[in-house]
């Protein structure tokens, strides 16, 4: 634990300073509006989409992930084999939801992917889903959605936070916020920790070969990261701001559990994964109805992974066994033009460029380069017809352009390229939002949105099993969706939102088995259908008491190949919890969770159904300190994500929490 020392300083010097600190402003955990991108129709007060950071701390969301899985229409999964923690926004996984860090791309470049275990939520000030009609200007590759993830922004002359935490499988966590607003400048810096040894596992896990129960095999993790901001608003309308984010990872790989034939138990590890970005955002006002907003980024990646020949994971001779290195990076920006026709009338320009390089290789081959090249142009539009009525439109022409893709001969020992491959895509959206009266609004929306194939579709030989494609379209969505938002009794004390939407995916990427000699390869064959419903309600009863629900549903049918199932996503999903304050320095949550049986393997294999209960409790010892624990799991139930691959039993966690009085 190399930064646990400094951290642990950082953290005293807060607790500190808390001490004589009551006459200094409180926390606000301001949103950094520079990081947002939004359709602006669609600026209702809604919890249902957005998560802020108090929620986040108040549910112990440590991570990414879990803090989306908060929100309905959302499901937390994990790519077992890789020890991934991913999330589906209505089916759609995160090749076709991209990951945004104040509206900077951070996906991986090779498959679109990203870890969301990785991405910690200390340094954040709310996290934001777009579901299906998403904003043009976010750029290309959103056919599901949008997930942002929005930085903190610092109001006042003096803001900080620091949190010490120990919980379950030897954790400990340790982050410090630190912020500063001038007036013209600003400054905010945030330090995180998170380690874990392993998880427990629930007394119903029966002990197999590969798991003897108790504590998780290779569940071993941690995460350091580093993110900086610095400011500057030289008047009410411009600002501009320069970010950098470091982060340094390494996690183990649990070994498969379950009890399927075709499931090849893999011993896997990572060493290192290590992300870091440096990106500048601005918005300059030109005359008094226009403006110009720029976004620039660099992005790096590098990770490793090991395979081992067996549970020791000491030697590596077998066939299987390997030492793969990849190092990727990524640049670009995009340039937003805004113009205000009327007080009821503006629109938005936009261009956008990214340049993805993906370098790999076993040790002891050369490393291989794969690049591409995507541009974007679109425009949206926002436009009042009249005090009760709004639309909004957008359109945009998208454009990938491949440019090195390598391949590595083994038996050659030689480096030969893939032919040269380009692809376009159009998309168009529209809604209509009409108010039915004070504190409710109705919307109707339609959508075609696309996503390119990314480099690991194209030229991926999947461990030898499969044949590239070069020649993969993009895929196509066409969403249809009505909802209904409300604020009803006295104060708006009771929230709800209601959807119901379907989805048309056409040009769907899929496996098409033994095309030569039992190899499969991916295709534009498929076309396949999603359509659900959810409900969300937030119910403010008394002053010490809140209750909240939300219901999700989602039939996933594949029109051309019924018997291949989509995997991960269960049909039915319930989230309710409760917050009761019995005295006024107390806060006590109870919530649970419901998810219904999902498959986890394409021709059938399933994880079962499970319910979770959580439970905690806050305490506020001073106005600048507070101490929060609880139990996660409350009822030990033996449950999985994905089948052959547990999750923790019950777990206890603990944090002290100093901020601003």
């Amino acid at each position: 634990m190399r930064y646990s020392t400094l951290l642990l300083f950082l953290l005293e010097s807060v607790l500190l300073a808390g001490q004589t600190a009551d006459s200094l402003p409180s926390l606000t955990s301001s949103t950094f509006e520079l990081g947002e991108v939004l359709v602006k129709a669609n600026r209702m007060n809604d919890t249902f989409h957005t998560i802020s950071v108090a929620r986040m701390e108040q549910f112990n969301r440590l991570q990414a992930s879990t803090a989306l899985n908060l929100l309905p229409g959302v499901t937390l999964a994990n790519v077992g084999p890789r020890n991934e923690s991913v999330v589906y926004i209505r089916g759609f996984d995160l090749r076709q939801v991209p990951v945004f860090i104040d509206g900077v791309p951070v996906y991986v470049p090779y498959d679109g992917y990203v870890d969301l275990a990785r991405f910690t939520t200390a340094d954040l000030s709310s996290v934001r889903v777009d579901k299906g009609f998403s904003s043009v200007l976010y750029g290309p590759n959103t056919m599901g959605g949008a997930i942002n993830l929005v930085s903190r922004k610092p109001d006042k002359k003096l803001e900080y936070d620091a949190r010490l935490g120990i919980f379950s499988g030897e954790g400990q966590r340790l982050s410090a916020n630190v912020g500063s607003n001038f007036g013209q400048w600003y400054l905010q810096g945030n330090l995180s920790y998170l380690e874990q040894v392993t998880f427990p596992l629930s007394a119903d896990f029966e002990p197999v070969e590969t798991e003897d129960g108790g504590n998780r095999e290779k569940a071993g993790r941690s995460d350091f990261k580093i993110n900086l901001k610095a400011g500057f608003r030289p008047n009410d309308t411009d600002e501009y701001a320069l970010g950098y984010v470091r982060q340094e990872g390494v996690k183990g790989n649990p070994p498969y559990t379950g009890t399927d034939p075709n499931v090849r138990i893999r011993f896997w590890d990572w060493p290192f994964w290590n992300k870091e970005s440096l990106y500048f955002l601005s918005n300059t006002q030109i005359g008094q109805s226009s403006s110009v907003s720029v976004r620039l980024y660099y992005d790096r990646f590098e990770n490793a992974l090991f395979s081992y020949d067996d549970a020791t994971y000491t030697t590596q001779e077998r066939p299987f066994a390997f030492q793969s290195f990849y190092d990727d990076y990524a640049y670009g920006g995009n340039a937003r033009f805004s113009t205000q026709f009327s007080p009821s009338h503006e629109l938005q320009a936009a261009v956008y460029f990214k340049h993805d390089t993906h370098r790999e290789n076993n040790l002891g081959e050369p490393q291989r380069r794969m690049a591409d090249n995507t541009f974007s142009i679109a425009l949206e539009d926002q436009l009042s017809l009249n005090s009760r009525l709004r639309l909004s439109s957008g359109m945009s022409y998208n454009l990938r352009s491949s440019i090195a893709a390598e391949d590595y001969l083994v038996d050659e020992n030689r480096i030969v390229s893939f032919e040269p491959n380009d692809n376009a895509a159009l998309n168009l959206q529209a809604g209509l939002w009409y108010d039915l009266s004070k504190g409710q609004t109705l919307r109707l929306t339609a959508a075609r949105k696309t996503r390119f194939a990314t480099i690991k579709d194209r030229y991926s030989y999947r461990l030898g099993r499969a044949l590239p494609n070069p020649e993969l379209e993009a895929e196509a969505a066409l969403h249809l969706e009505v909802s209904y938002q409300a604020r009803l009794l006295k104060d708006g004390r009771l929230s709800l939102e209601a959807n119901l939407y379907q989805s048309n995916l056409s040009n769907t990427i899929q496996q098409v088995d033994n095309v030569q000699g039992g190899l499969f390869q991916l295709q534009n064959t498929g076309s396949s259908r999603f359509r659900g419903a959810e409900l969300s309600l937030a119910y403010q009863a008394a002053e010490y008491l809140g209750l909240g629900a939300n219901y999700s549903y989602i039939e996933q049918e594949n029109l051309d190949r019924p018997d291949i199932r989509f995997t991960n996503v269960p049909p039915h999903k319930v989230f309710v919890y409760g917050t009761f304050k019995p005295l006024s320095p107390l806060e006590v949550l109870l919530s649970a969770e419901y998810n219904d049986r999902r498959f986890s393997q394409s021709y059938g294999v399933t994880a079962d159904a499970f319910t979770l209960v959580n439970t905690s409790a806050e305490a506020t010892i001073r106005p600048w300190l507070r101490l929060q624990g609880g139990i996660n799991n409350l009822l030990d139930n033996h449950y999985e994500l994905v089948e052959g691959f547990p999750e923790a039993g019950r777990n206890f966690f603990l944090t002290l929490i100093a901020q601003n009085p």
